[in-house]
């Protein structure tokens, strides 16, 4: 996954397929997102499940422990070591979903310029990734320290083509569990290692190299290069 991404529905509509019965304690406005370029440090939004229900809040794109300010906070963790290694362990039972529209990711173009692609569901339903991190506290501020991480997996299938990483997607029903503090941490890692949506749900097409300027935050640039 190469750290690029959109969040441009209104945070309702990623939250009404997710049909969880709480009220969702709405830090992120109820206008459009409009992110049709996030890059990692982003404030994005973030689905989080406390002791009042389910929060939506901004929070940073990238997280690192407190021992790690030598190197640059990573934006993503890899699927077969995130539960068990040291440098999440802290996170770990902090369970998020990012929810997001499209991701993109770049592929050599024979030429010595890469071409953009963008990735999407099929049926273009919102794409629920699995996530950890240091959330703000309650009231939605930030806290020094507060950030996220995406998990990855091996891509698969014709996603290979693209790039070898991808999120780890859940379904609806399985976010719900993902998001649920009393889904055993046991159970969450078999989540992700094993039942993250196939490369089957995706279609990816490309997109023009406006993409690649970060400050680009036009809704052309999702569009189906001609």
């Amino acid at each position: 996954m190469c750290g690029r991404l959109t969040q441009y529905r209104g945070i309702h509509d990623f939250v009404a397929v997710l049909s969880i019965p709480d009220a969702l304690i709405n830090h992120v406005g109820d206008q459009p997102l409009a992110r049709y370029n996030a890059a990692p440090t982003t404030q994005l939004a973030l689905f989080h499940q406390q002791n009042d229900g389910l929060h939506a809040d901004n929070v940073r794109w990238g997280w690192r422990p407190h021992w790690a300010k030598d190197r640059a906070a990573p934006i993503n963790a890899r699927v077969e070591k995130v539960a068990q290694g040291a440098f999440f362990r802290s996170i770990w039972p902090n369970r998020a979903i990012c929810p997001v529209d499209n991701w993109f990711e770049w592929v050599d173009a024979g030429d010595s310029t890469r071409q953009p692609w963008l990735i999407r569901h099929r049926d273009q339903t919102p794409i629920y990734c699995a996530a950890i991190g240091q959330f703000p506290a309650a009231g939605g501020e930030p806290r020094d320290g507060d950030g996220f991480v995406i998990i990855t997996a091996d891509a698969g299938g014709g996603l290979l083509d693209v790039h070898d990483r991808r999120p780890v997607v859940l379904s609806a029903e399985l976010a719900r569990e993902w998001l649920d503090p009393a889904t055993p941490k046991e159970r969450a890692e078999q989540m992700v290692l094993f039942e993250g949506e196939s490369s089957d749900c995706f279609e990816w097409y490309k997109v023009d190299k406006a993409v690649g300027n970060v400050r680009n935050q036009s809704a052309s640039i999702i569009q189906p290069l001609l």
